[in-house]
């Protein structure tokens, strides 16, 4: 018997602590005694839960624990997050669901705990409080999305190209692949978060056979690999519901020390619904945050029915020595695939700009906006692919860098341009844009001499690719209400000055930008009465064929 729990012990132990991590969680060591049910913390910070025989039966039997069955007080001021932990550790283990009590409060204080969440669960009506005000480790999810297969090394792929439609490889399932090119830099950012650019990565989905999933296709020629790794996809969707979230918004020093303490999704084939999340306690100054649903190296993750919070704009000194506005998110997704926000709203007004805009991404294909009353899209370093449909912009609009197709339709968009290209990547988009049904408000209604294409390139900065305007742009059935505008105005123009110095020929780019070949126009209205023109730079448009039906 006393080798049998020494096993037990260490078998646990491995389980719970593996999962899809960037970095360590708490441990959590499970044991069945005869004896009362208890979670502690030992000298070592491991969390030590004992379980009876008795209730792992019942337990098992209704297919379900609460987080009362592990101590919790829901009382909104006992610190619950161990018992939160436990719960979710023993539901792991023995494939149970998770159901919170219903019209508890539990308060997350500060300690580094991390809940890791492998099977359903219901938070339903439950109030969570997370306080953020004395925070050990601010890079610690309160909760981590996981699964339980393992990443491997893939072996035998040394290099790859732009849209390689088959890698050489035999897998055991449908696998999410990463790669790295450590001896290339891409996304050498410009401008007041300067910086030298980041590795050539790339993230795809390939079935056992090693078909690439060509709707979300390789983006990068790879030379050289320097890491290339497989994860399987887990087949089962797991399901996430309800919840009221609260956080005590930090009060830290304004600097770039992204909180992080949040739900973090690194699990593929998963479900956020019917969430809300409110923020209190924001003050004058304050550490940004990095998403409190935070989306990571992942695949098929869907977030719909869900309210959402803008945080507070605070500043700091940039890379280039200026003070500068620190991009804060409420949602974020980095090296994720088919990802789906729908249905989903904030709780501050989207035209606020005391609020940053609420979504950040990099490396990412195939992101949906649905239905979505939201201040911003953005894709930061890259999408491939990204659609916004039936839904609301605000105050920040969409903004953007990437490859593939960009569609808008059926959407208001209030931002200060239609769609933005993003300068501190070199406003480049390698594809097209596809825009329908659009309703178009400048700046939200401030008098702008509006444009719908914004961005900005001077071809003096090298950010590691070549950078594209759009090849085609199509726009059918779009309303600009430029009601409001300045005395002086001419009409919107399809393309904001890219580069005012550029007014003739002997400006030369040194790094040159691929412009635009066609814009194709349908049923364009204005409130002014004014007609559409190119652009206050014509020179810089001169070979664009514009073609109006």
């Amino acid at each position: 018997m006393k080798h049998l729990l020494l096993l037990f012990f260490f078998s646990t132990y491995a389980t719970v602590t593996q999962g899809q991590t960037e970095g360590p969680l708490e441990n959590v060591v499970i044991t069945f005694q005869k004896k009362k049910n208890q979670v502690r913390t030992d000298e070592n910070s491991v969390l030590q839960v004992n379980v009876s025989p008795v209730d792992v039966r019942k337990f098992k039997a209704r297919g379900f624990v609460r987080y009362s069955d592990f101590g919790a007080k829901g009382d909104g001021k006992t610190d619950d997050i161990d018992a939160i932990a436990a719960t979710h550790a023993f539901a792991n283990q023995h494939n149970l669901l998770v159901k919170a009590d219903a019209g508890a409060t539990y308060y997350i204080g500060g300690k580094e705990r991390t809940a890791v969440i492998q099977t359903g669960t219901d938070f339903g009506t439950a109030a969570f409080i997370i306080d953020d005000t004395a925070v050990k480790n601010h890079n610690a999810a309160v909760f981590e999305v996981g699964s339980n297969l393992q990443a491997f090394k893939l072996e035998g792929v040394t290099s790859l190209k732009r849209n390689q439609e088959k890698i050489t490889a035999s897998l055991p399932a449908n696998c999410l692949i990463s790669v790295t090119n450590s001896n290339v830099k891409r996304y050498i950012r410009f401008g007041l978060n300067q910086n030298n650019g980041s590795p050539q990565t790339d993230i795809f989905v390939v079935d056992k056979n090693g078909n690439v999933d060509m709707a979300a296709p390789i983006i990068w020629d790879f030379e050289q690999i320097t890491e290339i790794t497989a994860l399987p996809i887990d087949e089962k969707k797991l399901t996430i519901t309800g919840g009221r979230f609260t956080t005590i918004a930090n009060r830290a020093e304004s600097k770039y020390t992204y909180y992080s303490r949040n739900i973090t999704i690194k699990r593929s084939n998963v479900i956020v619904d019917g969430l809300e999340h409110r923020i209190t306690g924001e003050g004058d100054h304050g550490a940004p945050y990095g998403g409190f649903i935070s989306i990571n190296n992942c695949a098929y993750v869907t977030v719909q029915n869900t309210i959402l919070t803008g945080h507070k704009t605070y500043s700091t000194i940039g890379a280039a020595g200026k003070p500068v506005s620190m991009g804060t998110y409420d949602i974020l997704a980095n090296r994720a695939l088919n990802v789906s926000f729908v249905n989903c709203s904030q709780t501050n007004d989207i035209k606020d700009s005391k609020y940053w805009g609420i979504f950040g991404s990099n490396y990412c294909k195939n992101l949906l906006y649905d239905k979505c009353i939201l201040s911003r899209f953005d894709a930061h370093m890259g999408v491939a692919n990204a659609t916004i449909r039936n839904s609301t912009l605000g105050h920040m609009g969409i903004n953007a860098i990437g490859s593939g197709v960009l569609t808008v339709e059926n959407s208001t968009i209030y931002g200060r341009n239609l769609i933005n290209l993003r300068s501190d990547y070199g406003s480049t988009w390698q594809g097209e844009f596809v825009i329908r049904n659009c309703v178009f408000v400048p700046a939200g209604g401030s008098p702008v001499s509006a444009s719908l294409i914004g961005g900005s390139y001077s071809g003096q900065h090298d950010f590691g690719y070549t950078c594209y305007m759009p090849e085609r742009i199509s726009i059918e059935n779009l309303h600009i209400d430029d009601s409001s505008h300045p005395d002086a105005y001419q009409g919107p123009a399809i393309f904001a000055n890219f580069n005012p110095q550029l007014t003739d020929a002997s400006y030369q780019e040194k790094f040159p930008y691929v412009r635009t070949r066609e814009v194709l126009l349908k049923k364009v209205t204005t409130a002014s009465g004014k007609t559409l023109r190119v652009s206050d730079n014509p020179f810089m448009f001169v070979e664009v064929k514009v073609e109006t039906h």
